[in-house]
């Protein structure tokens, strides 16, 4: 049964926040530079002073804008990374029961324009990431900690491809993605016999990959991707559980955490 979501009226300070989410980007704002202070905002919005504050406290804790206080303060325009949009959508995904197999549907398409986005980017320096990445990942890893770095090295194959991808939805995508994916196969610390054999066809694919790129088949590495996450999802299917019941940190992960 699709789920229905109740919508709400629109309160003023959120209406204002999204305005000036739009003039952040019409105007060409980046990282560092401050938003007009509250007066000027006030009368921009023909509204009193609490509805501003509301509104820059909701940019606040979006990460957008840092608010300093004092001489020399105002809203200042935040660096955004991709790390609180993940989360975020990660806790909305625990509720929807995704697992392992409807993270690929989609895998499957994403990685695949990922690969291939990306060669026209793709420079000597990236290649020999690619390469120390793989080079890393066939050094042994039989203890727990090696088995979770091998583990984190395989995702970050896919990540180093995301960043030359000229794309910022598709990047976002197999970043996010690979989230999912490092929730389920690192913090449930999905260590098992059988997958030596998922290892060893990571790597392989890893390597053909390389060779694609370096060689700029675009229909190999199309090709390539694309049998890579079909082959990656028949070895997921093997380890159990749904995906939601990784998404929020486990209890192993906040013993980690602790000092």
């Amino acid at each position: 049964m699709p789920t229905s979501f109740p919508q709400r009226r629109q309160k003023l300070a959120d209406l204002i926040c999204e305005d000036i989410k739009q003039k952040i980007v019409m105007e060409n704002l980046s990282p560092g530079d401050r938003l007009p202070n509250e007066k000027a905002l006030m009368e921009r919005y023909e509204c009193a002073k609490g509805t501003i504050r509301e509104a820059l406290r909701v940019l606040e804790v979006e990460g957008l804008v840092a608010l300093k206080t004092g001489p020399g303060g105002g809203a200042i325009i935040r660096e955004v990374t991709v790390d609180p949009a993940c989360r975020a959508l990660r806790n909305f995904l625990h509720f929807q029961h995704v697992d392992g197999s409807q993270v690929y549907q989609l895998r499957r398409m994403v990685e695949v324009e990922v690969a291939v986005s990306a060669m026209d980017r793709l420079d000597a320096a990236g290649l020999t990431r690619l390469r120390d990445n793989i080079d890393q990942c066939q050094r042994p890893h039989e203890d727990e900690l090696s088995q979770r770095q091998h583990r984190m090295l395989e995702l970050e194959f896919h990540n180093i491809l995301a960043e030359y991808c000229p794309n910022p939805l598709l990047r976002f995508m197999s970043t996010f993605l690979n989230d999912l994916l490092r929730d389920l196969v690192v913090i449930k610390k999905a260590y098992k016999p059988e997958r030596h054999a998922f290892d060893e066809s990571n790597i392989r694919y890893h390597i053909a990959l390389l060779e694609a790129f370096e060689a700029g088949d675009r229909e190999a590495v199309r090709r390539l991707m694309y049998e890579h996450m079909c082959d990656a999802e028949h070895h997921m299917s093997a380890l159990e559980g749904e995906m939601a019941k990784q998404f929020l940190v486990s209890p192993d992960a906040l013993g980690e955490a602790g000092g």
